[in-house]
């Protein structure tokens, strides 16, 4: 499977629910991808902080199923990528003053680790020495 970026959270939840906040070049770059045949990476990270989000109420409850569904899909551009030791060392380099967030962290070692950018409108990660797309 080829990747062209890794979805932060809100990348993955606001194109998933066609959001007006996704960024107009974040949508365009994932919707570049599809004639391509490259796919949007989603961390399992992502999907834990769903589920965190949805209990806290600060999303609404069926999100974490609508991207389970879309993910579940073969046709969709989102495919959820690997959390492994592969992702982890790359952590090293993610300074944690720059991206204090530990899922922001995974998100941002798995984009490295997939020489890939990552779409994110996190000021933190955009202001890393990261490539980012928003």
């Amino acid at each position: 499977m080829t990747f062209a970026g890794v979805a932060d959270t809100h990348a993955a939840i606001w194109f998933v629910l066609a959001d007006p906040r996704l960024s107009a070049k974040a949508k365009m770059f994932i919707e570049a991808a599809i004639p391509y045949g490259l796919n949007i990476a989603v961390s399992p990270i992502t999907l834990a902080e769903i589920v965190y989000l949805e209990e806290k109420r600060r999303l609404p409850t069926g999100v974490y199923r609508e991207l389970r569904k879309v993910l579940a899909d073969p046709s969709h551009v989102f495919k959820e990528a690997a959390f492994t030791a592969e992702v982890a060392e790359p952590m090293l380099r993610v300074p944690r003053e720059a991206i204090p967030d530990m899922p922001d962290r995974i998100v941002a070692a798995t984009a490295l680790q997939l020489a890939v950018p990552i779409l994110s409108r996190d000021g933190r990660i955009r202001a890393s020495n990261l490539q980012t797309v928003w």
